[in-house]
């Protein structure tokens, strides 16, 4: 261990000083690359740092003891914290996904239970902007399509993280946090729609992509055929009079994306540019975790976006995650933006399994 912890401190230093030259940040791709794999590294290193000075001052202390048994007392609480910054330094060197300082796409569909779902989703999208808001990050509506009664049939959202989130032992990325929320959310409420006051459960269906970079993807024009046609508000009516929406299909997957939120058919079209190169990456990802061997994908997290990951039930202000037995009732502040138990629990679950198979 110690000798990968010193290879990675090597590293460090050396993008301290590429991050520095600036002739580096003439190539954006390339100092935006280097600046995820720095901010990787850093708490790694920061931690290691302080483990080799605490680890020094143990063995003064055990030195000095002989002469002035206070030492010996001093050296017992250097050992403790040495251990402690030892166990801390083995969980950060546990095998992460690649992708964990990535920004994501997230989109929203309603599923089971019509207006109510779509309702449903709204409020999934709310709890994520408050989320991300909470986070210090960014976030961009990219496209949606609104129903009547003001729920969303579906929504693309565009997630950056602006810093480190408040999880401890994260590194920066949305993808590290936001990741394990890909699968069907179930609701149990009684709905607006409900005269009788009668509890229904509906569902809506979260897909959460990371952002390919365009050096990561490259997508041949002539690979596309891109439609234009009015952007339609609730209940199907034009809201533009020109031809600003775009749908673009790749031709190779059959892969379409739509855009209609900007007014410039520009926008629309390097949105939807964007969502095809997250879903082209994740096709790619998929394609790759196929092929690797069964001991390979047990210890890559996976969700089967089949499944109901999460019940949301309002009469009981309870939330359930089915996939680590997790449960709270405190709905109401989850559904406000605070999911750091939430995800602290599916990071510590998934930390916990990475451990085992790497043992």
């Amino acid at each position: 261990m110690l000798d990968r912890l010193a290879d990675l401190a090597a590293e460090y230093a050396q993008l301290e000083l590429d991050l520095a030259d600036p002739a580096v940040h003439a190539d954006q791709d390339r100092a935006r690359s280097l600046g995820r794999r720095y901010s990787e590294l850093s708490q790694i290193v920061h931690v290691y740092e302080e483990w080799r000075q605490v680890s020094d001052d143990e063995v003064t202390a055990r030195e000095l003891s002989g002469e002035d048994p206070s030492f010996g007392q001093e050296a017992d609480q250097l050992a403790r914290r040495r251990e402690e910054l030892q166990q801390r330094l083995e969980h950060l060197l546990v095998p992460r996904d690649a992708l964990d300082a990535k920004d994501i796409l997230l989109e929203i569909k309603a599923g089971e239970g019509g207006e109510e779902s779509a309702l449903f989703a709204g409020d999934l999208l709310r709890m994520y902007l408050r989320y991300a808001e909470r986070q210090g990050w960014k976030t961009e509506i990219l496209d949606s399509t609104v129903t009547g009664l003001g729920g969303y049939k579906d929504v693309t959202v565009a997630v950056k993280a602006a810093g480190r989130g408040s999880l401890a032992g994260t590194p920066d990325g949305a993808w590290a946090m936001l990741k394990y929320e890909g699968g069907v959310h179930r609701v149990q409420r009684v709905p607006v729609t409900e005269s009788q006051g009668r509890i229904h459960t509906s569902a809506a269906g979260v897909l959460v992509l990371p952002e390919a970079d365009p050096v990561e993807v490259s997508v041949d024009p002539n690979d596309l055929r891109i439609d234009v046609f009015r952007s339609s508000g609730p209940g199907g009516q034009s809201v533009n009079t020109t031809d600003s929406a775009v749908r673009i299909t790749h031709l190779p997957t059959g892969i379409v994306v739509s855009c209609q939120n900007e007014k410039s058919q520009l926008q629309n079209k390097e949105a939807a540019l964007r969502i095809l190169r997250a879903r082209l990456l994740a096709a790619a990802q998929e394609e790759a975790e196929a092929q690797a061997s069964a001991e390979r994908r047990s210890q890559v997290a996976t969700v089967d976006r089949s499944q109901r990951i999460r019940t949301y039930n309002f009469p009981e202000n309870r939330i359930s995650d089915h996939r680590v037995g997790y449960k709270a009732y405190n709905l109401d502040q989850v559904l406000d933006g605070d999911l750091d138990a939430v995800i602290g629990a599916l990071v510590e679950a998934d930390r916990l399994e990475k451990l085992a198979a790497a043992s």
